[in-house]
Parts: structure tokens; C-alpha cells; sequence
């Protein structure tokens, strides 16, 4: 780096490690934030402060929240018999702008993957088939990715639930092969999971 400023280093470095930024999207990031006022760096930084502090995990469902229980866990419209399984609370987001879904939702917080010492005690799949036994849910929508791990979750899912009767179902068409829910549109995620196939 042509540049020897230590705090602007440290912040190019920090916005570094955010998913998805290169060095030369944190470069620019921290260039616009250095020249901006400065009440963008103050209110960034609280916002930042913020989101730790008051954020956490809904103990039912396990996404987001700043409240006791998430807003899908606490709207009695939603049916509790129908629950959709995610890998993470980001995914609940793009499911909901597909305005398809009208059940409840559980995060994972990941996904099964042997190589990286990730079993199914280190995500919520306990916790899932406790809130299946709980609320009598009759199916379980997996909308994981199509990938090698997210294969092998929905297999383990499915041998977990399929002998507790219940009607385990997988995102179809529109969601290809390999395919990142990050990268697919409202109404492609919609349609897949109006047209959800059983497993």
C-alpha cells in the first residue's frame, strides 16, 4: 500500500475481513468514510455498537431479534406445523420477499460439514427436532443450499424427521444445482417453494 497512515491501515484491514469486501472495496470504503463528516464515522460506529449490544438470538427459532422472541415466532398468523429449516438468519429475509411462506422458521446456524469439524452437535438440529416433537409440525421445508454440505444436512434432516411421520420437502425449481440462496431473486425463490418436492 502506497500510503504508511497507520489508522487508515488498521480500518482498510478491519473492513477487509467483512465477507464479500475485497482490498479494494475496503480501500474505497475507508477513503469515503475518511473524507465524509464526521458524524458518519460517529454514527456508524454506534450503529455498530448497537447491533452487539442489543441483537441476539431468538431462543425459539434461533434468527435475530432485539426483543424477547422474533417477530415470526411472536405473529400468531403463522402456522406452527409447518416449519422452514435455513442455514443462517440472512435466508429468512430473502424467503420472506418472496411473500410465499406463512409458517415458522429455524436456523441452523450452519450447515454439516465432516472436513471442517462441523457435526450435528454444533447446529441447532436438536433444537429443530424438539420443536417438532412440541408443536406436532407436519413438514419441514429445507431451503439449504444446493451443495455438497447443504446435500448432506438435508439427508441427516430427512433421516432424523422421516420416522416421527413427518412430511420432509426441499426447495425445487428455480434454485439450481450449486446454487447460493444469496444469489437468487424473489420470485425464483418463490417458485421454488411453491413447487417443493418430497425427499
Amino acid at each position: 500500500m502506497a500510503f504508511k497512515i497507520a489508522a487508515l491501515d488498521k480500518l482498510i484491514e478491519e473492513l477487509g475481513h467483512l465477507p464479500g469486501l475485497g482490498e479494494k472495496t475496503a480501500q474505497r470504503l475507508a477513503f469515503h468514510i475518511l473524507k465524509s463528516h464526521m458524524d458518519l464515522a460517529g454514527r456508524l460506529s454506534q450503529s455498530l455498537l448497537d447491533v452487539k449490544m442489543q441483537v441476539h438470538a431468538c431462543p425459539e427459532c434461533f434468527s435475530y431479534t432485539d426483543k424477547d422472541i422474533c417477530s415470526q415466532c411472536a405473529d400468531p398468523m403463522r402456522e406452527k406445523k409447518l416449519l422452514c429449516v435455513v442455514e443462517d438468519p440472512a435466508d429468512i429475509l430473502r424467503i420472506e420477499e418472496s411473500v410465499s411462506f406463512t409458517g415458522r422458521y429455524h436456523v441452523l446456524q450452519g450447515v454439516l460439514s465432516p472436513l471442517d469439524g462441523i457435526g450435528p452437535d454444533q447446529i441447532r438440529l436438536k433444537e429443530l427436532e424438539n420443536r417438532v416433537d412440541q408443536y406436532g409440525v407436519k413438514e419441514v421445508i429445507l431451503a439449504l443450499d444446493a451443495d455438497l454440505e447443504g446435500d448432506a444436512t438435508s439427508l441427516y434432516i430427512n433421516k432424523l424427521l422421516k420416522p416421527k411421520g413427518v412430511r420432509v420437502t426441499r426447495l425445487a425449481q428455480g434454485v439450481p444445482i450449486g446454487g447460493n440462496l444469496d444469489y437468487v431473486d424473489h420470485r425464483t425463490l418463490g417458485r421454488a417453494l411453491e413447487n417443493r418436492v418430497e425427499l
